[in-house]
């Protein structure tokens, strides 16, 4: 049987895969392996379905009117009173029930609804409470509680109220003594049509941001909201833009890295401490001034910059007057190495080293965890131009239908989401302490491991994709339908490696590697001579035609004594 690194880098024609290893996902034929993308297509979607729903504007405003409808018909109360109830309780229609029925008098009294409305006095007129304007009582509005005001005040309390934002919806009578609710039907009359088109805004955003079930998208632009029905490990939501955020915490989903962790790494890319580090790591005070000065030529004379223009040693940070043949010349200081061999400057330099070395520290995670973001735009980009037009362009150069290459789309997908594991992954090294040497060290492995395989699906689905487009641009008269069928199964199998590595890999860093321990310590010691047979199957495998790779935990076949992903000797 052939090595891992023969299948992946061995040419088209020669691509051999053990037909165990992709049992459940084969690509041994284009008909089963287009049966296998529909299902797990399927799959996927049906997952998701059962831990979220993705909600549009219409979809929101139907359940809003229905709730209220719900409420209006239970209570025997009319839909702007039933509205009022609903916002107070924040849109939960189980706590209006049972609070009202519990004690009606104490919810009407806690909302501001009255049983029986105040009329207004007939009276031909009225003199208004806020201006003291006396005007026909036609001039005149109140609500339930009676108190009535004349129609200017109450545009000008309304618009200003509405213009506080959402703090609006829980509009009160003007008078300070009164906590009477205005309901819409009021706003509604009252308000200028600008206005009105505000608050029934805020009504139904409130709908979303009063229910703890549900959340909006954080994409900007984006106008769905999610609602979440399962609280799992996995809180991961694609919404319908294609934005990938966390439930919990709504940043970019971050897998295998819990919130408490994204939440002190993007702090950290955003403080002032990495600057003072860099400062104090790169540069010294002057001895006069105390201003920093970085060094960036050779020579030990440096010069303030005005108007201090102390000159002094770079070393030892003495006047630069006294420095001369003696002390060592312009490029050491003789007076500096006696003095640290004394141990007077040990403290400062020991401070110095820290903080440059905590400095490169940071930088070595940051930059790959802002490499891999720039790779996955690039690919998400990649993704778009396949979808929308390359495609079509190679349905056309293959003569196969576009319908038999969603393979390519589904590795671009994967692609996109191992970038982003990855990424997250160089946070999640960040934090493992230094002493946890064992830890950090596996953790590596793995890291440079999933690395190595992304890598290779990428140039995959990248450059060697693009032989097919350039044929495309330059027709010859080569048949490459039998080429490309290769090439479909090298894909296929690379996109299915990966993708149960890095799922493996999420799933050990998500338990602190707990796993993969327990697993190694389980694995039969029976790797010599092939003879698999008479190894054992480990906790946590189900099946059991699987033995799990005691390096990178890959679940390999029972046929094979070599890991396919990673080539260690099983």
């Amino acid at each position: 049987m052939d090595s891992d690194e023969d299948m992946l880098d061995a040419s088209d024609s020669e691509l051999m895969y053990d037909e165990d290893l992709y049992s459940d996902e084969g690509c041994e034929s284009e008909e089963v392996d287009d049966d296998y993308e529909i299902e797990d297509s399927q799959s996927e979607l049906s997952k998701q379905d059962q831990r979220y729903n993705i909600l549009e504007e219409e979809d929101i405003r139907q359940r809003q009117e229905e709730d209220i409808s719900k409420i209006s018909g239970i209570l025997s109360i009319s839909k702007d009173a039933a509205c009022i109830l609903l916002r107070h309780y924040k849109w939960n229609v189980t706590k209006v029930h049972d609070e009202w029925f519990a004690n009606e008098e104490s919810v009407r009294k806690a909302v501001g609804l009255l049983e029986e409305p105040v009329l207004i006095p007939s009276s031909t007129a009225l003199t208004c409470g806020i201006c003291f304007e006396t005007l026909p009582s036609s001039n005149m509005r109140a609500a339930a509680c009676g108190h009535h005001y004349c129609i200017d005040c109450w545009k000008g309390y309304i618009g200003g109220s509405i213009k506080d934002g959402p703090i609006c919806l829980g509009l009160c009578c003007p008078e300070p003594s009164c906590n009477v609710s205005i309901d819409h039907r009021m706003i509604k009359e009252i308000a200028s049509s600008e206005d009105h088109e505000k608050f029934v805004r805020f009504l139904y955003r409130s709908y979303v941001e009063d229910n703890r079930k549900i959340k909006w998208c954080p994409a900007p632009g984006c106008e769905h909201a999610v609602e979440f029905f399962l609280a799992d490990s996995n809180n991961d939501v694609l919404c319908k833009c294609s934005h990938w955020f966390c439930w919990n915490c709504t940043e970019e989903a971050h897998r295998p890295v819990d919130c408490e962790t994204v939440t002190k790494w993007l702090i950290k890319n955003s403080a002032e401490s990495e600057n003072m580090n860099w400062i104090l790591a790169n540069s010294k005070p002057c001895p006069k001034c105390k201003r920093p000065i970085e060094k960036n030529q050779g020579c030990m004379h440096m010069t303030c910059t005005p108007p201090c223009k102390f000159e002094f040693c770079w070393l030892c940070l003495g006047a630069w007057q006294s420095h001369g043949e003696r002390t060592g010349g312009f490029y050491s200081c003789n007076s500096y190495e006696k003095a640290k061999k004394e141990g007077v400057y040990d403290e400062s330099e020991k401070r110095r080293e820290m903080a440059k070395n905590s400095l490169e520290r940071y930088m070595h995670y940051y930059e790959r965890w802002a490499s891999n973001q720039s790779s996955r735009l690039k690919a998400l980009s990649d993704l778009r131009a396949m979808e929308t037009e390359k495609i079509a362009k190679l349905s056309e150069t293959i003569r196969e239908p576009e319908t038999q290459l969603r393979f390519i789309l589904d590795a671009w997908h994967q692609i996109v989401e191992c970038r982003r594991v990855l990424r997250w992954t160089y946070a999640y090294g960040y934090y493992i302490p230094d002493k946890e040497t064992a830890r950090k060290q596996l953790f590596e492995y793995l890291q440079g491991e999933a690395e190595a395989g992304l890598e290779r699906l990428h140039q995959c689905a990248e450059k060697e994709l693009q032989e097919y487009f350039n044929n495309y641009e330059n027709p010859t008269d080569i048949p490459i339908y039998e080429d490309f069928r290769q090439y479909r199964v090298k894909l296929c199998s690379l996109t299915s490696v990966t993708k149960n590595y890095f799922e493996n890999l999420v799933r050990a860093l998500e338990n602190g590697l707990e796993d993969v321990s327990c697993s190694s310590s389980q694995t039969s010691t029976s790797k010599k001579g092939g003879k698999n047979k008479n190894r054992s199957t480990p906790a946590g495998v189900t099946g059991d035609d699987r033995w799990p790779c005691d390096r990178c935990t890959f679940a390999n076949p029972f046929s094979s004594d070599r890991c396919q992903m990673c080539q260690h000797q099983g």
